[in-house]
This record gives structure tokens, C-alpha cells and sequence, in this order.
């Protein structure tokens, strides 16, 4: 029986020899399409090539994409568990023609693996095609149903409505109908119903293959035109293919889940197939965890947005269902072990990244442990008001209140309710969670990176292309392809026009990888041109962008184009500069270091890794200090072109919202760095000069950042800091090195004075509080003081009003002072009427009154508002709320 690594081998194995070209996944974070959150599909990758925006050096292609469908308009993850084939995460077998082959080609391939190739009984396969669309001017795929004719029975081909059976890239574009391959899996795993047959949504008649056959544009009115160049796209989940051949009736009884679904056996101490409750858990589990092993390994982090969100989400989701199988510690970051310990030789940056793999997974299970039981606490204190007014339904708003925000599924709060005889109001929980859902589609709409603009997207599709010859040199003659001109493409423009320029070669490095676009000139006799910025909105696609300062320039002119050398060289040190700070974090801090994002610039550069702890004074320290040990061995900078699976086999780090070719560029350091990119570099390490770190801080909760300079930037830093000491050193009248201790010795007379200061005004309010105390009066038997000082320290008030308080005996006291355009409120309450009137409580009321807010504990509590005028008026609300709580 195969395995399912082994039916991923065959498929691509079988296409090669059918002359396709081999293609890897691409990341799951799409790069350059705005409509996606993540990667739901193989052509995702190839969308550029279908609309004619990028051209390949082939013409029919085949892959293993890893695919995710867990957020925005692709969203399976409540079906996760309850089904036999939803799947957060799961890969997409398929195979693609670039207007070569076309129905004929793709259905008699698909027809000869499934069959002759992988062995599966023809007489249970049935097909479908587009029953036609009046509205759109179709008639059936007649041509289609004539193909598969010759395979399988006319009985067997089925007609099926747009909705199911024709497939468009978006609104307008490339399109076409559908034809896909069924399995029919028998009436055992059907719904039983006598109206059973291809269409139904249960088991028995399980898609397994379906063929794309792009034929029509769509223009903004809805016509379609044939495409000069019919196109192929297939898509068959690895996942089902492999349940089918080894004979399971569920995706996740084949080998690509079991061994988690083992361990999770192990780990709770049930068995798998007992329990349909238990089951689901489990199933659950198995998904998610090979999910975040693949989000976390691509740079992604658990947080309250985006992406992140979505990760914290499955790891949320997943260790809930831990706790219904009664695994009480965390336990999904040995799932996630097991996922990459069975899949790296696939993708071997899963072993790479294992450690920070565990280490995230870790983290975010202990962060929800405490999470659960805060959620929990709420569920609690909600049944107990509703006991208290005689009610048994929680509402849907806190149902889906404890699902949003605590990450509780339905049931586990239908389960926790009902112990005490409590129902769950579902038809209010599902209401809020379609509210959520609309809302959920507003925003991740346009979510994913910036779209490539229109004309750029034109220039493309007529062919042309830009070749970056700037690794050899910073200087080289070419003509002038395209021209734009406020954003729209030009013929000619002339001198003080803000020009776009496009030419066949150029040695200026466009904006990628995190690295900045070069700057420098384009010129010709008569003409000068400043780039400014050089953007790269398309693979081989470059665009010098800058003004003309001299002269005119015209498509089709021949123009020479020159780098700024300091500028481009400046770039090239911080850019080696990052490639040995990654090394030497992962030297110090550990493998679960990894970059998940970079700013490159001639001034200095960002980095930002993935790390969950602090990061002490004395490691950064040390990090600095072997960065520029490193930078003293002088090694070379060695570059090498290898194709991208043996690239990442050696060990070579990858950026994971990058987008790689099949060939890749290697940049190695000695023994100690190597990585995959594309960016400009020094010759040898020694040429980065000198390093900096600026700051190392956190931005989210597992990832920091570091600020560095290297170069002559750095030495004018520490130049700087040098010159500001001595400033310094004149202004204490110190040699510079005893500016510490002379301002350590001012810092301690500082706080001398401070405290003198304070035991001055502590008399002067000593002296206050006897005239103060004759204010005070009796309402319903309690004593009250309420009264307004010439107090501007907020603690000076309070140690009074404590004073006040304690020579009254029994009391309650309330002080007020303005202070810089506010007012200043303290309340202090005697132990024996805090339960009465707690101090936290008085101040919300009074705050109130100036137009502000306020709060505390029951014996103290401070607060305050802008509306000084009305300081009166709050110091007679602690009589009005002390005469109504004792009438």
C-alpha cells in the first residue's frame, strides 16, 4: 500500500515524464495578491501567468502546493472534525498547461494515472461538466462530455450547474467550466437516502480530481471571449487521494494522520474510534496541528490580527479540544513534533524551524491555559445571575462573547452550563456569529499585499521585461522600453515631469526582500534624470522612478544608467550585516530565532525575529560584540545559483513571505551563514566595516526587533555619543569618566530635596487638618468631611486624607484640589463603613461630576476630571450619596 509521501512522489514523478516542469510550493502567505489571506490553491502561484502578467520558461507545470483554509472567504474550520475531508491545512496536487494542451490532454493524463498509474476501479468513477448557462451565453460542454466518452459510460457523466461545474479567476479574467473526477465509494459511507447520487453532500460520491479548462475571458461587463491560449488548471487534495488508495473511508484514517492521532491516544489515554465525541477531539487536533506546524515555520506568529489571528485561533481550537479529552497540560507542541518529524523530508525547512516550532505552540497553550480559566470564571458568575433572577438559558451574546474572546467552542459551554441545569441560547449565538462573519468578510477583503497597479500589469503582459545586470556593475546603456507619467504611460515627457521609467537593463537593484531600490541617475547628452527610488511591482519587472532635471526622454532612446556607488555600497554592508546578526542570534539566543521581516536601507537597517523572551543587556552585548567578530574573520561572500529544494536541503535559510523560483540565489559567509537571496552584498565580511545595535525591543508577543548600523554610519553614531559625553562632562564640571558618579550623587540630593519637600507640606497640611476637621459633619449617623485644599501632589492629598480620616475616628473623607486646569480627588473610608460605603465605588459617582473618572479599594480610591468649576458641586455629591444610602 502506498503512503501518502509516497503518492505525493508518484503524481510529480508522473507529470515530469509528461513533460511537465516540477514546480515547489509556493509560501503560504501570498505574495503580491490582495484578495487572498493565505494560499488556498496550486494555481495561486500561477495566477500571474493565467492573466499574461509573467511569463515562465515553460509551458506546462506540476506541483505539491501547501495549501491553508482557515480565515477570511475560505474558511472550513468549523466543518474541521465533524466531516471525513474538511482540513485547515492540506496540500493540493495539480498539474497545469500555459496555453499548450487542453481538454483532451488533461482529461486523458488524469484519466491515466488514476486508473492505469495508482490502480483505482474505473467502474466506480463518474465525471462531471457544465450543463451550460443561458445568462452567460453557454451551451453545455458538449466537448468535454465527447472526450470522456471514451472512458467511462455516458451514464456516468454528469451534468452540473454553474454554481458547481465553471470556474472564474475573479470578477473578470480568465475563466471557464469545470469537469470533475467522482469516486464512487458505495452506499456504506452514504447517506442512505434513495435520492443518493452525484451532488449530494455526504460521502458516498466524493470528489476526487477537478480539471479546469480556462477558455474565456470575462471583460467589466460580463461578455466572454474565447482566450487565444486556452490554459489547464487541476487541483486534487493529497488528502483524499491517499484515503482512497489505502482504502479509508476518512481522510484521517490514512497515514497522513495517524501517527498524530496515535499520540494523542498516548497522551490521553483513549482510544481512537470509541468515542464519536472523543473522536471529533482528536480528528480536530490531528488537523490543526499540522496547520500551525506549517503556519509557525513560514514566520508566522499567534496574535490578535491578521494571520496571526488565525494561528492563535487553530492553537486555541486545538487545545480546547485537549481539554475534552481530559489532557489537562499542553500537549501540542508534541503534535506539532510529530508533524514535522513525518513531513521534513517533504519540506525540509519543517526540520529547520523545529524548535521554534515547539517553542511558539508552548507558549501560546500556556497563555490560553489561562485564558480557559478566566473564560470559565465568566461562565460562572453568568449562571449565577441568572439564577439569581430565575433564569436557565446563558445568552447568545455571552456564548459567543466566550467563543470570540476565550476561545470556548458551543459545546464545551453547552457542556459546562448544563452541569448546573442550564440551556444556551443558539439561535442568538449564531445571529452574533454571522454578524461576525460579515464583518470578518468586510476586513480581510484587500488584506493581502499591496495590488500591482494596472499599467504595470499592461507593460508586462506586452512582453517586456527587465534584466538586473547591478551584481557586475553600477553602470549600463540601455533604451528606454516604457514610460509613465503621472501613473499613466507616455510617449515623451519633459524637463520637471515626475517620471516612471522601464528599460530591458539596468543595474539599479528594485525595492525586494526588504532591501530598498537603489538611487542614482539616468542620462544621455542633453539629458539627466534623478531615480530616487527603484520599485520592483513585478518579478522582472524593474521601475526606476525619479524626475527629469535636464533635457527630455522618449520611449525607444538610448540612456545610460548609474548607481549611486556610496549609497548602494552603504546598502550592501547592513544588508551582509543581517545575514551574520541572524547567524550569531541563533548562535545565542537558539534555533527557535528565525527572521520574519527586514528593513534594508543605506542608513541603517531593522530586523525582526522571532523570539518569545527578553532579551537581557548583557546578551546584547554579547550578540554585538561576535557580530563584529565575525565581520573581523574577513571571509568571502560567496554567491551560488542552485535549484531551490537542494538549496534548502543544504540548510540555507529562506525568508517565508518571499517568493523563490526554482533556481535560487545562495549567499554564504564562512561556515556560519548561509542563506537564500537575492539582494546586494559585500565581497568579503571585513567590507561591512563596523557594527552597531541601535535598540532590541519586542513588537508582539514572539517577535523583537533589532535597530543597527554598520559602517560609516556607525562610527558617526558612536561619534556622536562620544561628542554628547563630553557636552555632558562640561555642563556636571566632571572628567568624563566620573560623570556616573557625579550624576548618580545629584540623582540621591535630588530625592533628598524630594523628600524634605514632602515632610514640609505633610506640616503645613498637619497644621490644615485641625481647621479642616471643624468642617466635618454627622448625616444619618455618619461622619462626613468634605472640603477643598491647596494640595497639588496627589500623594501629599491622600497621606492628609488618610490623616484626616484616622483623627475622626469613624468617618468618611473627601478632598478636592485643582491642578494645572483639573481636579485632583481622594477618598479615604474608616474599616468599619467600607462595607457600607466603599471608597472605589464613591469615587466612580464623584468623579463623575467634574467630567472625569476614577476608582479604588474600599478604604481608598482616587480620581479626578477637566471641569474644575464644578469641584463644588462634587464635593456635595458625597453628601447626596450618604444621605440616600441612609434614608
Amino acid at each position: 500500500m502506498m503512503t501518502g509521501s509516497e503518492i505525493r512522489g508518484y503524481f510529480l514523478e508522473f507529470f515530469r515524464k509528461k513533460g511537465h516542469t516540477i514546480v515547489s510550493s509556493s509560501p503560504l502567505v501570498p505574495k503580491d495578491d490582495p484578495s487572498l489571506l493565505f494560499t488556498n490553491a496550486g494555481m495561486v502561484q500561477f495566477k500571474k501567468v493565467f492573466l499574461g502578467e509573467e511569463r515562465r520558461d515553460y509551458l506546462r507545470a506540476a506541483s505539491s502546493q501547501k495549501c491553508v483554509r482557515a480565515g477570511g472567504k475560505h474558511n472550513d474550520l468549523e466543518n474541521v472534525g465533524r466531516t471525513a475531508r474538511h482540513h485547515t491545512f492540506f496540500e493540493m496536487l495539480g498539474n497545469f498547461s500555459f496555453g499548450d494542451y487542453f481538454k483532451e490532454g488533461a482529461i486523458e493524463m488524469a484519466w491515466e494515472l488514476l486508473v492505469r498509474e495508482l490502480g483505482l476501479p474505473q467502474d466506480r468513477l463518474w465525471v462531471t461538466i457544465h450543463e451550460g448557462d443561458r445568462a452567460m451565453g453557454l451551451g453545455a460542454d458538449e466537448e468535454a462530455r465527447e472526450i470522456w466518452a471514451r472512458y467511462v459510460p455516458p451514464e456516468r457523466i454528469v451534468a452540473c450547474p454553474t454554481k458547481d461545474n465553471f470556474w472564474q479567476m475573479g470578477d473578470t479574467g480568465p475563466c471557464g467550466p469545470c469537469s470533475e473526477i467522482v469516486m464512487d465509494q458505495g452506499p456504506a459511507v452514504g447517506c442512505g437516502s434513495s435520492q443518493c447520487r452525484v451532488g449530494c453532500d455526504c460521502d458516498r460520491y466524493l470528489e476526487l480530481w477537478n480539471l479546469v479548462f480556462m477558455q474565456y475571458n470575462r471583460d467589466p461587463q460580463g461578455r466572454l471571449t474565447p482566450l487565444p491560449r486556452p490554459s489547464i488548471d487541476t487541483g486534487m487534495g493529497l488528502e483524499r487521494i491517499t484515503a482512497v488508495i489505502q482504502g479509508k473511508s476518512s481522510n484521517y484514517d490514512s497515514d497522513l494522520f495517524s501517527p498524530i492521532i496515535r499520540l494523542m491516544e498516548e497522551i490521553s489515554g483513549r482510544a481512537y474510534g470509541v468515542d464519536g465525541k472523543a473522536d471529533v477531539s482528536m480528528r480536530v487536533v490531528a488537523d490543526h496541528a499540522r496547520g500551525v506546524a506549517f503556519l509557525i515555520c513560514e514566520g508566522i506568529v499567534p496574535s490578535n490580527e491578521g494571520r496571526g489571528y488565525v494561528l492563535r485561533r487553530i492553537i486555541r481550537r486545538a487545545a480546547r479540544h485537549g481539554r475534552l479529552l481530559g489532557i489537562d497540560g499542553p500537549f501540542l507542541h508534541r503534535a506539532s513534533q510529530v508533524v514535522v518529524e513525518q513531513m521534513k523530508d517533504a519540506y525540509p525547512e519543517l526540520g529547520h524551524r523545529r524548535a521554534a516550532i515547539a517553542q511558539i505552540v508552548l507558549r501560546e497553550e500556556e497563555r490560553f491555559a489561562e485564558t480557559l480559566d478566566k473564560g470559565l470564571r465568566i461562565l460562572w458568575e453568568e449562571k449565577e445571575r441568572l439564577r439569581a433572577r430565575g433564569l436557565r438559558i446563558v445568552p447568545g451574546e455571552v456564548v459567543f462573547r466566550l467563543y470570540d474572546t476565550y476561545g470556548f467552542p458551543v459545546d464545551l459551554t453547552e457542556d459546562v452550563a448544563a452541569e448546573d441545569g442550564f440551556g444556551i441560547d443558539a439561535e442568538g449565538f449564531e445571529r452574533a456569529m454571522e454578524e461576525q462573519r460579515r464583518r470578518a468578510r468586510a476586513a480581510w477583503a484587500g488584506s493581502g499585499e499591496e495590488e500591482v497597479p494596472e499599467p504595470y500589469r499592461r507593460i508586462a503582459s506586452r512582453g517586456i521585461s527587465t534584466e538586473f545586470v547591478g551584481y557586475e556593475g553600477l553602470s549600463a546603456v540601455s533604451e528606454v522600453a516604457a514610460l509613465l507619467v503621472g501613473g499613466e504611460e507616455a510617449a515623451r515627457a519633459e524637463a520637471g515631469a515626475p517620471v516612471e521609467v522601464i528599460v530591458p537593463r539596468t543595474p539599479f537593484y528594485g525595492e525586494s526582500g526588504g532591501q530598498v531600490g537603489d538611487r542614482g541617475v539616468i542620462h544621455a547628452p542633453g539629458l539627466r534624470v534623478e531615480v530616487r527610488d527603484t520599485l520592483r511591482p513585478l518579478p522582472g519587472l524593474t521601475v526606476h522612478v525619479g524626475e527629469i532635471v535636464e533635457g527630455s526622454l522618449c520611449v525607444g532612446q538610448e540612456v545610460e544608467l548609474r548607481v549611486d556607488e556610496g549609497a548602494r555600497w552603504d546598502t550592501a554592508r547592513n544588508h551582509s550585516a543581517t545575514h551574520i546578526l541572524q547567524s550569531v542570534l541563533r548562535e545565542v539566543l537558539g534555533e527557535v530565532v528565525h527572521q520574519s521581516g527586514s528593513k534594508v536601507t543605506p542608513d541603517g537597517f531593522r530586523f525582526d525575529y522571532t523570539y518569545s523572551s527578553p532579551v537581557s543587556a548583557e546578551e546584547i552585548a554579547r550578540i554585538e560584540r561576535r557580530v563584529n567578530e565575525r565581520i573581523r574573520e574577513n571571509v568571502p561572500v560567496d554567491v551560488a545559483f542552485l535549484p531551490y529544494r537542494e538549496a534548502i536541503a543544504l540548510g540555507a535559510m529562506a525568508l517565508f513571505d518571499e517568493k523563490y523560483g526554482e533556481t535560487v540565489r545562495v549567499v554564504r559567509m564562512g561556515d556560519f551563514s548561509t542563506e537564500l537571496c537575492g539582494g546586494t552584498h559585500v565581497l568579503r565580511t571585513g567590507d561591512v566595516g563596523f557594527f552597531k545595535i541601535l535598540s532590541d525591543r519586542s513588537i508582539s508577543a514572539d517577535t523583537r526587533r533589532v535597530e543597527a548600523l554598520t559602517g560609516r554610519a556607525a562610527v558617526e553614531y558612536v561619534q556622536a555619543k562620544e561628542q554628547a559625553m563630553a557636552e555632558l562632562a562640561v555642563l556636571l564640571k566632571a572628567a568624563p569618566e566620573e560623570i556616573m558618579d557625579k550624576a548618580r550623587r545629584l540623582l540621591e540630593r535630588q530625592k533628598e530635596l524630594e523628600r524634605e519637600i514632602r515632610e514640609l507640606r505633610a506640616k503645613v497640611a498637619s497644621g490644615q487638618s485641625r481647621d479642616l476637621l471643624e468642617e466635618a459633619r454627622e448625616i444619618g449617623g455618619v461622619r462626613v468631611l468634605a472640603a477643598e485644599v491647596d494640595l497639588e501632589d496627589p500623594k501629599a492629598m491622600g497621606d492628609l486624607s488618610d490623616r484626616l480620616k484616622d483623627r475622626l475616628g469613624s468617618g468618611i473623607v473627601l478632598l478636592g484640589s485643582r491642578s494645572k486646569e483639573k481636579v485632583i480627588l481622594t477618598v479615604s473610608v474608616s474599616k468599619d463603613l467600607q462595607g457600607r460605603f466603599p471608597a472605589g465605588e464613591l469615587m466612580k459617582e464623584i468623579s463623575r461630576a467634574v467630567g472625569g473618572k476614577g476608582g479604588g479599594r474600599p478604604h481608598f480610591a482616587q480620581g479626578g476630571g477637566p471641569e474644575v468649576d464644578r469641584l463644588p458641586q462634587a464635593l456635595q455629591m458625597l453628601q447626596r450619596l450618604v444621605e440616600g444610602a441612609t434614608d
